[in-house]
């Protein structure tokens, strides 16, 4: 990749600045899931293998009011990580100030510091000002002025303009190098979406057409095949004159559908078959039916012949972009398609598989089919913005090579 990584930077002696994605679940002072720390540990270990002051920000939650400030503390998250590296962590409980500033003055090479949730910035005085969601320019200036160097490790924030990414990579007097986590994204998704192994196979699910148009545009000109299945496969469906019954549909998309049909061509595939259900709920009834709906019955998942569809079209590929839900995944019994699809690419041992954040990042561990997946996305907005061929400011604003 053409951007500065954190190898080409000197670290020894140099305070690091770093931002991280610790935007991880916190229930009662405990952290539940710390994938996303444990994803940020080897880029924070080199900094401070190579005697750089690692000085950590990362958001955590939203705050829009005063009281969403302590239960959205990052003091749980800095007790996980000294737990995770094995030595003590400093945790600051301020954005800015004196006490930041003199913290960061006292450490030795090779500490470890965690700031305060970034998004404390959002609200000052009571009031909801978004300093550091909307980019405030003394914000990004004041923090940058605290280190010597910058490290972006958060890509499931790359496609946010924000104070701790944006703000201070472009205010930063030395370097702006992308950590680890950061490469490896940007290595896995830009090769899989700019320079395919083909077959290249796509498979996009979820509820909404409005969500995906960006992204099946874009990727119409680079994938031999796009798969369609979720909710927002009855859009197609729709736009094609069958009946859809109950099932989700975004009436105002339904000329945008009929235009991608046309210009797709064959490239999409889209389900033959659907399990409906007769209400939202994983205790409906439900039943297999191929073509049309009948009203009162909702599509909730794709039916068995279009698993088989699905498998056939991917048993060939080489490599292959997962982003979203074949069905209503959170339901057990409508979770059956996007389970077997998964399981599928779980077994394309000579194919590069990718999955793109959310719900399809949950499924696959569900599965527990992870390991057997060449890379997993840590961030579902920016994978999505990286689909869509758009430009992602958190890594626009790092140094070029």
């Amino acid at each position: 990749m053409a951007k500065l990584t954190v190898e080409d930077l000197q670290l020894e002696g140099k305070k690091v600045l770093m931002r991280v994605d610790f935007n991880v679940p916190v229930k009662d002072g405990v952290v539940g899931d710390d994938n996303r720390i444990v994803a940020a540990l080897p880029t924070i270990k080199y900094v401070i293998e190579h005697k750089g002051k690692a000085i950590l920000f990362s958001h955590l939650g939203r705050v829009k009011k005063e009281e969403d400030k302590p239960g959205l503390s990052m003091r749980p998250v800095a007790e996980k990580l000294s737990n995770l590296l094995q030595q003590p962590v400093t945790f600051v409980p301020v954005t800015e100030g004196p006490q930041l500033e003199e913290a960061i003055d006292k450490m030795n090479d090779g500490d470890v510091l965690v700031v305060q949730n970034t998004r404390y910035e959002d609200v000052k005085d009571g009031e909801y000002v978004k300093r550091e969601s909307g980019n405030d320019p003394e914000l990004g200036k004041y923090w940058a002025s605290l280190g010597d160097v910058f490290v972006n490790d958060a890509f499931g924030t790359a496609h946010r303009k924000h104070a701790s990414n944006v703000g201070i990579a472009t205010n930063m007097p030395g370097k702006a190098a992308a950590g680890f986590l950061m490469e490896k994204e940007i290595k896995f998704l830009g090769d899989a979406v700019d320079n395919p192994v083909r077959p290249f196979v796509a498979i996009l699910g979820g509820a909404k057409v409005s969500d995906k148009i960006g992204v099946i545009n874009n990727l119409l000109e680079k994938a031999d095949k796009i798969i369609v299945g979720g909710g927002m496969a009855y859009t197609f469906a729709a736009a094609k004159g069958e009946k859809i019954g109950n099932s989700l549909v975004e009436k105002d998309k339904i000329d945008v559908a009929k235009e991608i049909l046309t210009k797709a061509g064959d490239k999409l595939v889209l389900p033959v078959d659907n399990v409906v259900a007769n209400k939202f709920a994983n205790d409906a009834d439900s039943k297999v039916v191929e073509g049309d709906i009948e009203d009162g019955w909702m599509g909730l998942d794709v039916g068995p012949k279009t698993v088989d569809l699905f498998k056939s079209v991917l048993a060939d590929a080489k490599t292959v972009v997962w982003n979203g839900p074949m069905g209503v995944f959170e339901m057990p019994n409508f979770a059956k398609g996007t389970l077997e699809v998964g399981k599928f690419l779980g077994t394309l041992s000579d194919a590069t598989t990718i999955v793109g954040g959310g719900d399809s990042t949950a499924a696959a561990k569900q599965l527990g089919i992870a390991d057997k997946l060449t890379h997993i996305s840590t961030g579902g907005g920016a994978s999505l913005t990286y689909l869509e061929g758009q430009p992602l400011p958190g890594i626009v604003a790092l140094s070029e090579k």
